[in-house]
């Protein structure tokens, strides 16, 4: 992993006697799409307003890309651009003259600028229409040009998937995949939608009850732990059945699909050549494995995400 544009050391929150986060530590690289998940009431939200500088740090410490959100607050915010849900935007104005207007919030930013991040997330052909015309899809990428117009090093989505139907869900998976291998930068998304996170993020953080649980790539958080069936398509499932149970002592049934069965990734290869030797056609192999929200469900004992 390359050097973190992001870092939490020990981060830590109380309000009054009440612990709400305790000593978080996790990085983000550059280039990453960063999940960040756990059941409600977990401690995202407080977690994230602390990262924006909308919240006080009780102990530890935000770093982005090497600047301290306690001890050089505008050094490290400036670094940062966020979308707390639904971005807020002036419906009268068109998608340019609100680029414009926040432009001029930050010093630095170009005209230039403005037409690379319009161009960024696809909004060519409808950057002079009133915000009042535009899907919810269209308003979010018309958020993320806004977030990005000074250039972070970090973005942070807060639920940016909230309202959106199937078709805005993955325009804003393209775009954001867009950003951080062609831009660069680390984005680092909460959402409860944990089918679409399972599409989306490179790697995971799951807090719960205000501690960390893990941090892992979602390959290797899928594969932990989470053996899953494999079903044989067969032309004779009862003869299969028998093959699979007695030669491999697999625990097997016959369902609706073929013959289901728990075997090792090892197993699986074994199993198809007893059952060709056995003389059953295998027309195909399909391995049920567990979803991200079977696994979060798993390790978090069943609360919800939220």
């Amino acid at each position: 992993m390359t050097a973190p544009i992001l870092k939490l050391s020990n981060l830590t929150k109380k309000i009054g006697n009440k612990l709400i986060i305790d000593r978080l530590n996790f990085e983000v690289p550059r280039g990453e799409i960063f999940g960040f998940l756990g059941p409600n009431g977990a401690g995202k939200t407080t977690t994230i307003r602390m990262m924006v500088g909308l919240m006080s740090i009780t102990e530890g410490d935000i770093l982005i890309d090497g600047e301290s959100i306690t001890h050089n607050y505008n050094k490290a915010i400036v670094k940062v651009g966020a979308i707390v849900e639904n971005p807020e935007m002036y419906k009268y104005l068109s998608g340019y003259r609100n680029l414009v207007h926040f432009a001029r919030m930050v010093p630095g930013v170009t005209q230039e600028r403005i037409h690379e991040v319009i161009r960024l997330v696809g909004l060519e052909n409808r950057i002079q229409d009133k915000v009042k015309t535009y899907s919810l899809g269209m308003r979010q990428r018309l958020g993320v040009a806004q977030a990005l117009l000074h250039k972070p090093s970090v973005l942070i989505l807060d639920e940016p998937t909230n309202g959106l139907d199937p078709a805005g869900i993955r325009e804003l998976r393209d775009y954001l995949y867009k950003l951080t291998r062609e831009e660069g930068i680390a984005v680092i998304v909460s959402s409860h939608l944990l089918a679409e996170m399972e599409l989306m993020c490179d790697r995971v953080a799951v807090i719960q009850h205000g501690r960390l649980v893990t941090v892992q790539t979602i390959k290797e958080f899928m594969s932990e732990g989470t053996q899953g069936s494999v079903v044989f398509e067969v032309d004779n499932s009862e003869k299969a059945l028998k093959i699979l149970s007695e030669e491999l002592s697999a625990h097997a049934r016959v369902t609706e699909n073929g013959v289901e069965c728990w075997l090792d990734k090892e197993q699986v290869a074994e199993g198809n050549e007893r059952l060709i030797r056995g003389g059953i056609k295998v027309y195909e192999i399909k391995r049920n494995s567990l979803t991200l929200e079977d696994k979060f469900l798993k390790i978090t004992g069943g609360e919800s995400v939220g």
